[in-house]
């Protein structure tokens, strides 16, 4: 981690990033700004050009223009020495099956030239970090979830800076997916994490920054703070007693801040308002006037599956 008052770099910076594939356009002028030691979420639909963005700054595709920078210097198409800078896993990682672990990591540290004693160090961290300290058998034995986490120790093996994650937990059950989530956390400080993903609840777990891409342009990118706060419900929920619920909606339907009022069954109302301190000192006068109790008050909140939704299927 950064001390105190010590300035993070940025780790990747990308102007006017372009890919085509015939007349179509993959990624459009794309710009991004990625600060160290935090773990970046990507998202977008199929198609949006996030594995195409992900194979230009790894430097498997040649981008048709634009610029890519890792932590201020300039990287090119072919440029080997900037690419032990960051580590990448694909959707669909491959593997020697005849290998076991440790053997497998040890070639992988190999072609990164890493000396001996140091590479065995390195593979017994790594071995930990993944949970697969007790996976001491043939690679085509391990199941989808324990390849995956072979695959983000094979992508640490040099100690990179940044990390690459092409859809890492796409095709694991619940559990495997957890497993590696908990992986990703604990890189948080250590290293740039930069993953892509269709399942939102793991990136309102574990990360610090949102990025939305559709049709190859950058629609979004913030903190998960921001979103809330830049694409807010005006709504609350209550909750009163069934038997109360017509008198209620009869009498708050007449005030001036309210603008749409539902019944969700069960005495739970949701309350559109223009104003949310009124509605905060209107709802209590409210049932104060008729006497009903509140059971139940909430703010709702923008989730991160409405922002998404919201900005791929903006007009």
């Amino acid at each position: 981690m950064l001390g105190k008052g010590m300035r993070k770099m940025l780790a990747i910076e990308t102007k006017g990033l372009t890919k085509q594939f015939g007349k179509c356009t993959a990624v459009d002028s794309l710009d991004l700004v990625i600060t160290e030691g935090q773990i970046y979420g990507f998202l977008g639909p199929n198609g949006a050009g996030k594995t195409t963005t992900l194979k230009m700054l790894c430097g498997l595709i040649k981008p048709d223009g634009g610029e890519i920078k890792f932590f201020g210097r300039d990287f090119q198409f072919g440029d080997l020495d900037l690419q032990t800078t960051f580590g990448y896993l694909p959707d669909v990682p491959g593997f020697y099956s005849w290998m076991r672990p440790k053997e497998f990591l040890r070639f992988s540290g190999r072609l990164f030239q890493i000396e001996k004693e140091a590479l065995e160090k390195r593979i017994d961290e790594l071995i930990d970090l993944v949970g697969l300290r007790d996976a001491n058998k043939k690679i085509g034995s391990f199941s989808r979830g324990m390849k995956q986490r072979l695959g983000i120790a094979q992508a640490l093996i040099h100690d990179p800076k940044i990390l690459f994650l092409d859809e890492p937990v796409s095709a694991l059950d619940p559990i495997g997916r957890a497993e590696v989530m908990e992986i990703i956390e604990k890189l948080r400080g250590k290293t740039t994490v930069f993953f892509s993903t269709h399942i939102i609840s793991d990136i309102e777990r574990i990360c610090d920054q949102v990025l939305i891409l559709n049709h190859g342009k950058l629609e979004l990118h913030e903190t998960l703070e921001n979103i809330k706060l830049k694409f807010p419900i005006h709504a609350i929920q209550i909750e009163i007693a069934p038997a109360n619920v017509e008198d209620f909606v009869h009498a708050v339907k007449e005030e001036t801040w309210l603008s749409t009022v539902s019944d969700l069954g069960e005495g739970k109302l949701l309350l559109g308002f223009k104003d949310l301190a009124q509605a905060q000192v209107g709802v209590p006068r409210v049932l104060g006037k008729l006497g009903i109790a509140l059971r139940k008050f909430d703010s709702a909140e923008s989730t991160l599956e409405d922002v998404f939704l919201k900005v791929v299927n903006k007009a």
